[in-house]
């Protein structure tokens, strides 16, 4: 019988130990301190010199290997947080517990969270080309970057002069074979609805209404699945509850990241008594339709009620009307593709999350995207306007912006010709509908020529998340020849 292959028996080794490493630091966005100590710890060892910035940001540096001094510097680069998402039955706390890896068939894989190989799998690269002694290269910067996932505050916070390269390779693309060359620019939208609560009505029987065994991922990325939305579809169920029965709302929570889909949502409604099992019938009826809608894009969709104790307070049947109502008209998903490219969305918008907050406050968390600036502001603006006829304080982002295609860029070429070659056929090029932080860079550098490119990650955002094991290798192979590839400064 063969052994069960270890996560620590994976190819190649110099990468893979320093994603075992990266793996142990927590390092929640906003909350990278232990990373980044990691990393000052590491330059110091290796006797490379470290600089940090006001935001964070940290910077490591490496002299060119001997005949490649007359190279232009490139900068390699990867943000140090990750999403922190975990199935409710997991026990993990993302501040202080290490991840727990497994290797599952030809992926690697967490135990019920995030594997953060977003952009942890960039970070390892890194550590392995600033600690090899064979790897061939030009000067290199490696970059660092904090808070990439709510809002690439980091790198928007980047001051002009921290780096030098002229060439910039972003490390945190999740699809080996193709090269990409543009992102769409994002923007958060906030919502929130203030009431007055009221004492619950005790002559009532309490149900907790669940949306669970949703797939959820990515918010760019996996925009264009038709994958469920929790929160939407319990807008739904309590608008078909409310038609029928009116019951009283006294919670309703989903979602959790801006920049994820919505995978569970929940909310406790009070019935009268001789409406229950006519409101069990109404969810079994919509649990069948909703099956049916997602049974090719998300079939482990679950929708349950169980009976629990009532609450002391409720919301008031014009809060229950306004924020079922918002909730049921804000658009999510794709709302236009690109004629420029074939198969890239243009413009979305995700519904994210509803959140109680203190202070007698309900928050809404969407996200809208664009690679046209005017389209990503239209789309917000109607979100908004959603929620402002719906009674809400409506709060949107400063946002950031896209990163325009160069199909006439010099490191695209070179990285096209060496994947051809080592490879024997043509990358892909592309661009992403996911944010990278390569708008902000070039806004702020604007002589950068940049490439961004990775292995195949599945299903990040979200505790499926999982890189495929084969592709580390080839996309290491790729990053080593590129650097090797870059012809000398002109």
């Amino acid at each position: 019988m063969e052994k069960k292959k270890q996560p620590s028996d994976l190819q190649p080794v110099e990468v893979w130990k320093y994603f075992r490493e990266v793996t142990q630091i927590p390092r929640p966005s906003k909350k990278e301190e232990k990373i980044i100590r990691y990393l000052e710890a590491f330059a110091a060892e290796h006797h490379l010199p470290v600089r940090k910035d006001g935001a964070g940001n940290v910077l490591i540096g490496k002299p060119a290997t001997a005949g490649y001094e007359n190279r232009p510097t490139v900068i390699l680069q990867s943000h140090l947080d990750m999403v922190c998402e975990k199935n409710r039955d997991t026990v993990h706390d993302f501040e202080k517990d290490p991840i727990r890896t497994v290797v599952d068939g030809e992926w690697l894989r967490a135990e019920g969270t995030t594997l953060g190989a977003d952009n942890g799998i960039g970070i390892a690269a890194q550590l392995a080309i600033l600690a090899s002694d064979s790897a061939v290269h030009g000067p290199i910067e490696c970059l660092f970057t904090v808070d990439e996932e709510t809002g690439l505050t980091g790198a928007a916070a980047l001051e002009e002069g921290f780096m030098t390269g002229s060439i910039l390779l972003n490390l945190d693309s999740e699809d080996e074979g193709e090269l990409f060359i543009g992102c769409a620019g994002g923007k958060d939208t906030t919502a929130v609805f203030t009431y007055e609560p009221l004492p619950a009505p005790a002559d009532l029987h309490y149900v907790r209404l669940g949306v669970s065994g949703l797939h959820g991922g990515h918010s760019g990325c996996d925009i264009h699945k038709g994958l469920g939305n929790a929160v939407k579809l319990l807008a739904r169920l309590l608008a078909l509850l409310k038609r029928d029965f009116r019951p009283v709302l006294a919670s309703l929570e989903g979602g959790n990241l801006h920049n994820a889909i919505a995978r569970e949502s929940w909310a406790v409604v009070g019935l009268k008594p001789e409406d229950r099992e006519a409101a069990r019938v109404v969810l079994n009826l919509f649990a069948a339709d909703v099956e049916n809608e997602l049974k090719h894009a998300d079939p482990g969709v679950r929708l349950t009620m169980e009976t629990v104790e009532a609450p002391a307070t409720c919301f008031g049947d014009g809060l229950t009307d306004r924020l079922t109502d918002a909730l049921l008209a804000c658009p999510h998903g794709v709302i236009g593709m690109s004629r420029e490219m074939e198969g890239l969305v243009e413009t979305s918008t995700n519904l994210a999350s509803v959140k109680m907050k203190t202070g007698n406050r309900i928050v809404v968390g969407t996200s809208q995207r664009s690679s046209i600036e005017s389209a990503k502001a239209a789309v917000a603006d109607q979100v908004a306007a959603v929620f402002r006829l719906a009674g809400a304080a409506v709060e949107q982002g400063v946002g950031y912006p896209g990163w325009a295609p160069d199909t006439r860029s010099a490191i695209l070429r070179t990285a096209q010709e060496t994947y051809r070659q080592l490879f024997g056929k043509e990358p892909k090029v592309k661009a992403i509908h996911a944010g990278l932080e390569c708008g902000l860079f070039r806004e702020k550098y604007p002589h950068l020529d940049m490439i961004s490119f990775g292995p195949t990650l599945c299903d990040v955002h979200s505790p499926n998340e999982r890189i495929e094991i084969a592709t580390v290798g080839l996309w290491w192979r790729h990053l080593l020849e590129v650097l090797k590839s870059i012809p000398p400064a002109s």
